[in-house]
């Protein structure tokens, strides 16, 4: 009988980590078992994992000796950071949300390291900010030297598992089709006509449905040391705003047309991170060759035969979508 290989996942009752354990829970031959990492064992993911079967482990990237806890004797992990993830005013006034990442990368690549792991995937982002200054644009910077700090500062983490020899895949993601229930979906005009205005011009963008990313790093880490040292791009769709506006129609039965706004429109939004998306969304359609280039669906499809389509996520989600307009 063939011996399973553990993967340790970070992040496992969150969207990118949870699909992750769930495929490998519905791949019982694939021949690898899920070691769920959470905070709380008992919060009500953390015991539905385990009441299919996965192994749950109290540990937080905040507290390196549990990182350590949580690694000891497996095959592999599946690492991510939240850059979004709630503070309390203390903590927020204490560090920064990119240094925070960057912290919190080094802590599981130390573990990662000391406990021998063979293969880490990694789901990072891009760096903007060489993109920007090729292409000759300025931006405000709404954290330090960032652009757009939760990609920015996960690209400055690669260098926490390159610089311990960590073995690891680097999983470039992409924007969540999750989103379009999130308040980036279709609104109403002051007319009261349905209008989709992300800021992407006539530009493509790349997406994925948030349970993809786990299902594609099951595909990586199945296919062992040939990704070990690769950057694998992401995706599970491209398409432009227009593109976006007949799938809404089509699905809401309703005329949805598309408006883009500025990026300067988009950065005087008013909310707490407008600066930091009116930024990511410039760089999404500015580099639009470039990155959705990069994401070979294709690729991901052999990584990943699941792979959700852009159609099919929308119509498993109609109702939540109708709610939002």
């Amino acid at each position: 009988m063939t011996e399973h290989k553990t993967i340790a996942v970070v992040g496992a009752t969150g969207s990118q980590g949870g699909g992750l354990v769930r495929a490998i829970l519905d791949a019982p031959d694939s021949g690898f078992t899920a070691r769920v990492l959470t905070r709380d064992a008992e919060s009500p993911r953390a015991l539905a994992l385990a009441g299919r079967g996965a192994e749950v482990v109290e540990a937080d990237l905040d507290d390196e000796a549990s990182v350590h806890r949580g690694f000891a004797g497996a095959y592999g992990a599946f690492v991510v950071t939240n850059f979004w993830a709630p503070l309390t005013p203390e903590q927020e006034a204490a560090r920064d949300r990119a240094r925070m990442e960057i912290d919190q990368a080094h802590i599981a690549a130390r573990a990662a390291h000391a406990n021998g792991l063979r293969h880490v995937v990694w789901s990072t982002l891009e760096d903007t900010r060489p993109y920007f200054a090729h292409l000759g644009r300025t931006v405000p910077t709404p954290l330090g030297t960032y652009a757009v700090p939760h990609f920015d500062a996960k690209a400055e983490a690669n260098a926490a598992f390159t610089s311990l020899g960590v073995p690891t895949t680097f999983l470039q993601t992409t924007f969540f089709y999750e989103a379009f229930t999130q308040g980036q979906g279709p609104h109403r005009d002051a007319d009261g006509k349905l209008v989709l205005s992300l800021p992407m011009a006539d530009r493509p963008l790349a997406m994925i449905a948030a349970e993809d990313i786990g299902r594609t790093a099951l595909g990586v880490l199945s296919r062992g040391v040939e990704y070990v040292g690769r950057t694998v791009s992401i995706a599970g769709e491209h398409a432009t705003g227009e593109e976006l506006a007949a799938r809404f129609t089509a699905l809401l039965g309703e005329q949805v047309t598309y408006r883009p706004q500025s990026y300067e429109q988009a950065r005087a939004a008013g909310y707490p991170s407008a600066v930091e998306v009116g930024n990511m969304y410039e760089f999404y359609a500015e580099a639009a060759a470039y990155f959705t280039g990069a994401r070979d669906l294709d690729l991901v499809r052999r990584l990943n035969p699941r792979l959700e389509s852009l159609d099919g996520w929308l119509a498993r989600h109609r109702a939540e979508i109708g709610a939002t307009v």
